[in-house]
């Protein structure tokens, strides 16, 4: 299957499959490769396609996989839908309680068998005999036989789930003598056992790690996550700061719907409601109701759900979902392991009377971005929790299930080569600074400053308070605990107390704090007006300067105290100074990159509709399409009321048609068109390819009878397209621009097309189209 990975993802499979394969050249059962990957990482999907890589470049090596979940809970059932999902077919995946009960004799080739060691294990306390079926002794082969014959005929690769999880008791040493694998692929976002130095020389052992902030450069996880933000004080009182604990939430939820509505997402965010294990669980529970019925939302009208070991909402089995209707959600523990709802955005825990530690499982649930990219409202990249707990400590998080939905399409048999040149130019400017803007900008920042060496950081605050700089940020902080923040890079290695008097406030909320520095980055992008994609590159440029000659990596809150010192009205004239001279200097830099990149772009190929397509179950859906190229027909949720009606109109002349394609854009995957306009070179991808049954290929773009852009795009693209077909050695081509007018379909293909004439009601360059 082929997924979208991310470059650090990408990079982690291919270490992976690396180290397995001289693993597997090493002469010895049970070598080791630790796979350290950070909670959101998509640990799942990385496992998967290391599978998936390794039988690909070992075709006639005999594998097979054992994927074992260590600890309590249904783990490893989501990770078996999961595998299901990425792998869509190939390899096979298997349950061992559903598979192997006795009707089986071994694991075939390259089959993915998944299981529960904790439900496995079980013993007679008395008898010590095996108490699961599929372990037991009897008449019918046990999995413990299956295991036996199966390593008579291939190699077993065992991948522990979770490793770190009980990774030293009898029961995980139990389990890998049990399995007598060839490879043990142990992944964890915190391994416990970690190979030697020696064995990683003499290649006895492998180790594989994804940096935290590279997940978090790829938008996969929240930037960081927030404490009991817009709360001053936490009252003495048990019933106050209760109260006042659910309204921060309450106010910050429809804080988050707005900012989410407002980037064009449909996303519902969800708050998590921790309450006490205790008896004292029953009363919170009945306060936190009578609190949220006050504001219409109830288990009835379906924006409250609750999840107990003893009550669970049916509800609760949809509310994934990025627009599921439930606001709030109160539950106990047993949402702690195996459960993902990347919705979620936060987390209220109240206190408890014997245990105020922070399960870093539960925080870890608010940890993921619900649509994998960070937004350009900041507020979206953070995690919010609002306790009344004084001081706050952290434990390690022990589950983190990545699941990656995939719809996959399979182009139709009846399909033969069509062969028609397409034209292929990935963009080359996007009117944005770059991250080669950091060069630039510390090159200008140290020649104002006079500096000359990174890290001689006690040399450069002399020399930038020299010229009149104010660096001493122990004024820009107040020692409390609301707003506290917490780094994500260190969020899986967070252990103990949180001290509360270590902690920082900033004198300004600090979504406000980065508003404002956006701004002052905004005023100075001069002739860049992508502001979207310029504000991160230029405030990276400058967190980097920093970093590098001041050593703000060392400060409580680098990014933020950053952003103080740089507004700081002693300051701001200064950086402002050299940030729009550095922006000025980085055009000259910014059109050479361009050029060049046009230079590497352009591509011509000769294209075939791709054999298989794959679809994102939220932006796609299954269409009613007769003689779609593609089954099932997913086409995107997202298509124009006249794109919908020509589809209607192809569905009519389904006798007459072979074949027809929605096509997509800005991948060489799709089939486009080179087209000019305004002394740019860009690619047209026209909306539908049509293989009629007479021979002929239709390639038509839809546009509605009040075209906006018909006197500029589409007059350059209808032009382009024409002049294609012309030039072309298949003559069987034919298209041009499509309108529906008075329930008929029209098509324009002349050589000079002319809008004006239709914005006059003359139509007589058009013809009606007719297969």
């Amino acid at each position: 299957m082929s997924i979208n990975l991310k470059p650090y993802q990408e990079k982690a499979v291919d270490k992976l499959v690396e180290a397995a394969i001289k693993l597997l050249d090493f002469d010895g059962p049970g070598e080791v490769c630790v796979f350290q990957a950070p909670t959101g990482s998509g640990k799942t999907v990385m496992t998967a396609k290391f599978i998936e890589g390794l039988i690909k470049k070992l075709p006639n090596e005999d594998l097979c996989f054992v994927w074992m979940s260590i600890g309590k809970g249904d783990l490893h059932v989501q990770s078996k839908n999961a595998l299901e999902k990425i792998f869509a077919g190939f390899p096979r995946v298997s349950l061992i309680e559903d598979e192997f009960s006795g009707g089986r004799e071994r694991i075939v080739q390259n089959e993915v068998v998944v299981a529960n060691w904790e439900k496995l294990r079980t013993k007679d306390r008395e008898s010590g005999e095996w108490k699961n079926l599929v372990m037991k002794d009897g008449e019918k082969l046990n999995f413990r036989d299956v295991l036996e014959k199966t390593r008579e005929q291939r190699k077993i690769i065992l991948i522990v789930d979770e490793s770190h999880t009980n990774a030293s008791t009898e029961r995980a040493i139990e389990l890998k003598q049990l399995i007598s694998a060839d490879i043990i692929l142990e992944m964890s976002a915190t391994p416990r056992l970690m190979p030697t130095a020696s064995d990683l020389v003499e290649m006895k052992a492998g180790f594989v790690k994804v940096n935290p902030k590279d997940v978090i450069e790829e938008g996969m996880i929240k930037k960081e996550l927030i404490i009991n933000e817009d709360i001053e004080k936490i009252a003495a009182s048990e019933d106050d700061s209760q109260s006042a604990v659910l309204e921060a939430a309450y106010r910050k939820r429809l804080e988050l719907k707005k900012a989410f509505e407002k980037e064009g997402s449909n996303i519902n965010p969800l708050v998590l409601i921790q309450i006490p294990t205790a008896e004292a669980g029953e009363v919170k529970i009945e306060a936190i109701k009578k609190f949220l019925g006050d504001k219409n939302i109830t288990e009835k009208n379906g924006k409250l759900a609750i999840w107990l070991a003893e009550q669970k909402s049916e509800a609760i089995d949809w509310i994934s979902e990025p627009n599921n209707e439930i606001e709030f959600l109160i539950f106990k523990q047993a949402i702690d392991t195996g459960w993902d709802c990347p919705r979620a955005h936060i987390l209220i825990k109240f206190r408890e009377s014997h245990n105020i530690v922070f399960e870093i499982q539960t925080v870890g649930r608010i940890l993921r971005m619900p649509e994998q990219r960070h937004y350009d409202n900041e507020i979206l990249n953070r995690g919010y929790i609002y306790t009344n707990i004084q001081s706050i400590s952290v434990k390690k998080e022990e589950y983190n299930p990545n699941i990656i939905k995939h719809l996959k399409a399979t182009r139709v048999k009846r399909y033969k080569p069509i062969k028609i040149e397409s034209y292929y130019k990935s963009r080359a400017d996007y009117g944005d600074v770059t991250s080669s803007f950091t060069h630039v900008f510390e090159k200008v920042a140290n020649e104002h400053f006079g500096l000359a060496k990174d890290g001689a950081v006690k040399e450069n605050t002399k020399a930038v308070e020299a010229k009149r700089v104010d660096l001493n940020i122990k004024k820009y902080q107040q020692e409390l605990i609301a707003d506290t923040s917490l780094d994500v890079k260190d969020f899986d290695s967070l252990q103990g107390k949180v001290d509360a008097d270590a902690m920082a406030k900033l004198t300004v909320a600090a979504d406000e704090l980065a508003v404002f520095f956006d701004q002052v980055i905004k005023n100075n992008l001069g002739s860049f007006k992508n502001v979207k994609r310029s504000v991160p590159a230029v405030r990276s440029a400058i967190y980097q300067w920093f970093n590098k000659y001041l050593g703000s990596h060392e400060w409580s809150d680098p990014s933020l105290l950053c952003q103080k010192i740089f507004l700081h009205d002693n300051n701001r004239g200064i950086f402002e100074h050299i940030l729009a001279d550095a922006v000025s200097q980085y055009m000259i830099v910014k059109e050479k990159e361009v050029r060049k990149r046009i230079e590497e772009s352009e591509q011509l190929y000769t294209f075939e509709i791709p054999i298989e397509m794959f679809y994102n179950e939220h932006a796609d859906e299954i269409a009613k399409a007769k003689n779609y190229s593609h089954e099932p027909s997913y086409l995107n949720v997202d298509r124009s009321n006249p794109e919908r009606e020509f589809e209607a109109f192809l569905n009519s002349n389904a006798s007459k048609i072979d074949w027809w394609w929605k096509n997509g854009e800005n991948k060489q995957d799709y089939f486009g068109v080179k087209y000019e306009y305004q002394n740019g070179i860009y690619t047209f991808y026209p909306d539908y390819l049509v293989k009629l049954s007479d021979g002929r290929i239709g390639i038509f773009e839809i546009k509605d009878s009040v075209d906006r852009d018909g006197k500029t795009y589409t007059k350059a693209k209808a032009e382009a397209l024409c002049k294609y077909i012309a030039n072309q050695k298949n003559k069987k081509l034919f298209g041009g621009i499509v309108i529906q007018r008075n329930h008929g379909w029209l098509i324009n293909d002349s050589e000079n097309y002319n809008w004006d004439k239709c914005e006059q009601d003359d139509w007589t360059d058009w013809i009606p189209l007719i297969f």
